[in-house]
């Protein structure tokens, strides 16, 4: 009988449904975590190529912008999209 497959994810993961701009592309966050994120995209990435993307947020506050730095950790192909996780390098939010 196989042990079951332990999560070594150290934070804890949040449904999501955000749209997030890669610059030259676009993708959609499905999950979101303090140290990573998985997310569909139409644009193929290598695993451990380095990337940057924005997401606007509608906050109490007002709206604000999360800038980050991230590097993709694995791929999985899903129909016509790809699901990617990244783990996340820098993170920073900004007043829009």
């Amino acid at each position: 009988m196989n042990a079951p497959r332990q999560d070594r994810r150290g934070h804890e993961r949040v449904p999501a449904g955000l749209a997030m701009n890669l610059g030259t592309a676009s993708a959609i966050a499905r999950n979101v975590s303090a140290s990573g994120m998985y997310f569909e995209a139409d644009t193929p990435y290598a695993i451990g190529t380095e990337i940057r993307f924005s997401v606007d947020l509608e906050t109490p506050g007002g709206k604000r912008v999360l800038k980050c730095r991230g590097e993709i950790v694995w791929l999985k192909p899903q129909g016509g999209k790809i699901g990617i996780a990244m783990k996340i390098l820098e993170s920073s939010v900004e007043a829009d």
